[in-house]
């Protein structure tokens, strides 16, 4: 069985979920009540991949909202206990959705292994980021030449080179994609130049330094609420990818070359009976989710029980090839730029 870990995009709109769900107790209380609130495993659902194969699944709400990031400990054991519960259900790879991976990742929840009288096994969960890694890339592969872009003569600015999937993609845009000039944007140095190195080229820039060149710009970090950047500067057409959480980049960037695409998006091959995607507002939610949730159910649909994406930068190009080959086989597609809109700028 896979799981998936997820939570509401806001305060109120986890209230509004609650309530669907007939718990008005939690549905009514404020934002202390919410932060003592355990994790719900809210749905089952039953899937069938395109080569025929069915497996079950279930959705655990941690009841964290983003709300909560200011409250380091209670968002740690908002994650933690969600991880507890999925293991209790028998469930055998989690994937954690949202918010949840980062603060994996931010809060170092790998030396809080023991959640009350339980020891999670960390090969029961995966962050997700090498599914969504390989999506990105695919989805610059894919929609660039749509706007006229031809990669092995462009500039790619990656901002957030230096994360697990801001690494990962620098790392198949160089090795795979061939990209003529890679741009790396990242708030430490260190790990910058390090990166450099290990990709054999790439040039280390500020944002501001980078934005006006890109050709294309993969968004990976997260979006300064005090960034002001002047559409008219940047190239037209210029292609922006939104990888990151939440997705934000439509509220920064506008004008009629500026195209925007929700990254880390996937979109499976046929109708899913479940309702949980209607939490992350997904234009299609009977089919579209993110991709690192749907690595879970590749994990799951391919038999592969581990902790297949885990710690940072530890994403290889063999590990793309691997789950991007099985979201093909399996019934998923990326998400990219709309038909009509297609036609538009064809």
């Amino acid at each position: 069985m896979f799981g998936l870990i997820g939570h509401s995009t806001s305060f109120e709109d986890a209230r509004r979920k609650a309530h669907d769900l007939g718990y008005d107790h939690i549905a009514k209380g404020d934002l202390d009540v919410w932060c003592s609130a355990p994790p719900q495993l809210v749905e089952h659902v039953e899937v069938e991949s395109a080569v025929g194969k069915k497996i079950t699944g279930a959705y655990i709400d941690s009841c964290f909202v983003p709300e909560m990031l200011s409250r380091f400990k209670t968002a740690r054991r908002k994650v933690l206990n969600a991880m507890e519960l999925a293991q209790k259900k028998g469930i055998d790879i989690s994937a954690l959705g949202g918010f949840t991976s980062i603060i994996f990742e931010n809060f170092n929840l790998l030396q809080h292994q023991h959640v009350r009288s339980t020891m999670l096994d960390w090969k029961r969960f995966t962050t997700g980021n090498t599914h969504t890694a390989w999506v990105i890339c695919r989805q610059l592969e894919i929609n660039g030449p749509l706007l006229g872009i031809d990669l092995a003569n462009a500039r790619v600015a990656v901002v957030g080179a230096t994360g697990d999937i801001g690494s990962a993609v620098c790392r198949w845009l160089a090795n795979r994609t061939g990209v003529k000039e890679l741009s790396l944007v990242a708030r430490q140095k260190e790990p910058l130049m390090k990166l450099r190195s290990e990709l054999h080229g790439g040039e280390i820039e500020s944002l501001e330094e980078a934005l006006p060149k890109a050709d294309a710009v993969v968004w990976v970090a997260s979006l300064p609420k005090t960034l002001e950047i002047d559409s008219k500067s940047l190239k037209s057409p210029c292609l922006m990818i939104d990888g990151g959480y939440p997705k934000n980049l439509g509220v920064k960037f506008s004008g009629s070359g500026v195209h925007i695409l929700n990254g880390g998006i996937v979109e499976f091959f046929k109708d899913i009976g479940w309702s949980m995607m209607e939490l992350a507002e997904m234009d299609k939610p009977q089919r579209q989710m993110f991709a690192c949730f749907a690595e879970a159910m590749l994990l799951e649909f391919e038999d592969c029980y581990t902790n297949f994406s885990w710690g940072r930068n530890n994403i290889t190009l063999e590990k793309m090839d691997f789950i991007g080959e099985a979201s093909v086989k399996h019934g998923f597609s990326t998400l990219n730029l709309k038909e009509h809109y297609q036609a538009a700028i064809a």
